[in-house]
């Protein structure tokens, strides 16, 4: 039912956001050089790494690393990539890998391939057996401002809780969270 559900959400969802996500491209395009689109290798179900599309909210020479580990992040984000990031439409090219079904709606959010402390501990709990999600229990209780340990075990409170209505409360309480900008450092 899960994958009913994301299935028919994404394809809502960019059906809708199609025009809106083409306008983001363009002006990414218009306001700094480099692809719109930054296809960042992310860990998956089972550690399988797969290539994740988000809107370029950084100068195409930015290094692979997560946001945080950069000395100065500002320097590198662009002037609409902090558009972008404060109101997650950077996220929006995600709905294509729930399409293909590397992703979900809800589930952890997808590792970047070099963060090891994240994926060995999340190996650790079990986590590494879910889809990565767009959002997750982990997102909504305080996305970039939490520590690995404490995001680890959101995670696995998410693998233990999951249900329907549970990522049914996640999605309205992301909306939430986006509408406020809250939880987000950079």
């Amino acid at each position: 039912m899960k994958r009913l559900v994301d299935l028919v959400v994404s394809l809502i969802a960019l059906s809708v956001m199609f025009v809106p996500m083409m306008l983001i491209a363009c002006a990414i395009r218009f306001t700094s050089p480099g692809p719109a689109i930054y296809w960042s290798k992310r860990v998956g179900r089972d550690n399988k790494l797969f290539l994740m599309p988000k809107f370029r909210t950084m100068r195409a020479d930015t290094p692979p690393v997560a946001t945080h580990l950069l000395l100065n992040p500002e320097s590198h984000i662009t002037s609409i990539g902090q558009v972008l990031r404060k109101t997650s439409l950077d996220e929006l090219p995600q709905l294509w890998c729930i399409l293909k079904g590397e992703m979900s709606l809800v589930g952890p959010r997808p590792a970047l391939f070099n963060q090891e402390d994240l994926i060995q501990a999340r190996t650790r709990a079990g986590v590494h057996k879910l889809l990565p999600g767009l959002t997750g229990w982990a997102q909504v209780n305080g996305r970039d401002e939490l520590e690995t340990v404490s995001k680890v075990a959101y995670d696995a409170e998410y693998a233990e809780k999951q249900s329907l209505m549970f990522d049914l409360w996640i999605l309205i309480l992301t909306v939430q969270k986006v509408v406020k900008a809250k939880g987000v450092s950079h």
